[in-house]
Order: structure tokens, then C-alpha cells, then sequence
């Protein structure tokens, strides 16, 4: 009997945690069949359109959410028989509504949630929409303050820099859903330190073949804006366009768009600026209490989330690693 068009996998987060990374790397494995488009966010709609979200960019964004069932089963449909099919949308970690439907809609599904050090999640998240000219705070610290603010008034989930960092509040609820055995805690920096051992241990889990992939992509990271004239002044066109982009096709925007991102950065952009120590000093006691049930609920240790050294980005760590 054919089976029904749905994921037998879903890559649920952590927002920069390196979630495309890993769904990257599992494209390349003769087994998985992934979805396109990699975040269809069907499992955080409820048979009906994404919320009115109001922040820079939202309406635009959310155009681009498939919430209709048919149009999600048709991300399946082409999927060869036997493989194991996936889909990433790094918010289903955040999201409870999305852990009820996903227990109630895939009883068998299995689940990978990667997880980084949440300040270090929270300044690269902060750095993707500053550096996109949809962040018009140029201080970290100062947008990562207006989280409650920007709830109020409505803005998507991506702003929530802190909240998304949550890791030990998100696994303790999505437990009440699924099978604790149907989920597997992955960190970021495995993915970055030991590429072949991470995605190893995610075929075991899913029960395919180990040694098939050998390298993970680069994430996503964006190049440094440096504060200035540039995003002063680019910035409010960038999210003028975004806005007038929820009247068209959402790949419209995105063309018309590049090239004005790419002048914010202008063409001597350098790697981001790691944290100060005084200010993750600032921001752990924040997660302190979260990191530790996080740590309860999967017997690892991440006290070192806790200390007041930051890693970097991707590729700063995996020059690091070298």
C-alpha cells in the first residue's frame, strides 16, 4: 500500500542553531527526500493563514507559509518509495500549538531539534535581520530588551530573541506530545566540530545507512553590517520594500531585494564581532534556570552556555576547529 504524502521526519530547531545546515547535509544522503521548500511552517498554522504578523518583513514573509493540507502532501508526493522524508521548520521547537498538531497529525514522526548556546542563537539571530535591514536597532542588547514590547505589538516569532532560546521550557512541552524516544537533541557545535559523528548519529536514529555523507554546508550566516550611513539610510528602503513585497510574488521580492541587502554591507564587510564578555555576563542569568532544566530533561551537560565566553558563527568556529 503506498504510504500517505507526510514527513516521516521533521527537523523542528532551533532558529539559527544550524537547522539548514543539517537539512543540507541530509539532502545528500541517497535515503532522505527533503521538501522544497526546506520551512513550509505547516504545523504552526491550524488548518488556516499565519497570523496578521506586523514586524518588518512579516507580511511579506508569510506569504510564503503553506498551511493548505493539499499543498503540503504535495511536498511529498514525489518522494521515492521507502525513503525517509523531511521537512525543516526551525520554529516547530518554539511553537505548542505545532506540538499538539504534530502528535496528533504524526503519531510516528520522528524529530531532530538542534540547540545552540541561546545567547550565542540570540546575537546570531539578531545579525541575520540587522544584517537583511530588517532590524532597525543597532544595539543587540537593546533589541534583545524589546522582545515583550515587539510580542505586543504583533511581530512574528523570529523576533523573539530570547524566548527561542528556550530550549528546556520548549522540550519539557513538546514531551507532553511526543515520545521522548522520537526525539533527538543534536548540538550546534557537533555540527560544526564533528560533522560526519553528527550526521551519523542522525541516521542511526532514523535508521538509514551511516557513512553516506561526509561534510556538512556552511549555515547561513550573513556578512557584518557595520553600524553607519549605510544602514541609516538603506535600511528604511530595505523595509519599505519589504513591506510593499506582500502585494506580490514572494520570489519577486526576494530578486528585487538582493542587491540593496548587498550594499548594506558594502563591499569590505568583515566577520561579526564576537559578544563581550560582559555582555553574555548581562544576558545568562536570563537562561540560567532554563539551561538546567534542559539539562535534566536530556542527562548532557551545557553548563558552558553559562560561562561568558562567546563562540561565534559558523564559520568562525569551524576556522577555529581547523
Amino acid at each position: 500500500m503506498k504510504r500517505p504524502p507526510r514527513p516521516d521526519l521533521l527537523i523542528v530547531g532551533a532558529p539559527k542553531a544550524g537547522t539548514t545546515a543539517l537539512h543540507a547535509a541530509l539532502a545528500q544522503h541517497p535515503e532522505v527526500f527533503v521538501s522544497r521548500p526546506k520551512e513550509p511552517k505547516y504545523w504552526l498554522c491550524d488548518g488556516a493563514p499565519p497570523p496578521a504578523w506586523r514586524g518588518p518583513g512579516d507580511a511579506h514573509s508569510q506569504r510564503e507559509w503553506i498551511w493548505r493540507a493539499e499543498e503540503y502532501a504535495a511536498l511529498f508526493a514525489d518522494a521515492p518509495e521507502g525513503s525517509v522524508r523531511c521537512e525543516s521548520t526551525p520554529f516547530y521547537l518554539w511553537s505548542r500549538g505545532a506540538h499538539r498538531r504534530i502528535g496528533e497529525g504524526l503519531p510516528d514522526v520522528r524529530l531532530i531539534a538542534v540547540v545552540r548556546d541561546p545567547i550565542d542563537r540570540a546575537y546570531s539571530n539578531w545579525m541575520h535581520l540587522w544584517s537583511d535591514g530588517l532590524e532597525p536597532v543597532a544595539d543587540f542588547e537593546r533589541a534583545f530588551a524589546l522582545q515583550d514590547e515587539r510580542v505586543r505589538a504583533g511581530w512574528a516569532p523570529f523576533w523573539r530573541y530570547r524566548e527561542l532560546g528556550l530550549y528546556g521550557e520548549q522540550l519539557a512541552h513538546l514531551h507532553q506530545h511526543v515520545d521522548p524516544r522520537q526525539v533527538l537533541v543534536l548540538r550546534y557545535r557537533d555540527v560544526v566540530d564533528d560533522p560526519r559523528g553528527t550526521v551519523d548519529r542522525a541516521c542511526r536514529f532514523l535508521g538509514i545507512s551511516t557513512g553516506a555523507v561526509a561534510t556538512i554546508p556552511r549555515d547561513n550566516a550573513r556578512a557584518y553590517v557595520e553600524p553607519g550611513w549605510r544602514p541609516r539610510f538603506l535600511g528604511p528602503a530595505v523595509r519599505a520594500g519589504a513591506w510593499a513585497g506582500q502585494f506580490v510574488r514572494p520570489d519577486v521580492w526576494r530578486r528585487a531585494s538582493a542587491p540593496l541587502v548587498a550594499r548594506l554591507a558594502g563591499p569590505d564587510a568583515g566577520p561579526r564581532p564576537h559578544l563581550q564578555p560582559e555582555q553574555r555576563e548581562r544576558l545568562v542569568p536570563g537562561f540560567t534556570e532554563d539551561v538546567r532544566l534542559l539539562e535534566r530533561l536530556t542527562g548532557d551537560d551545557f553548563s558552558d552556555w553559562l560561562s561568558t565566553e562567546s563562540r561565534g558563527a559558523f564559520d568562525q568556529r569551524r576556522s577555529a576547529s581547523a
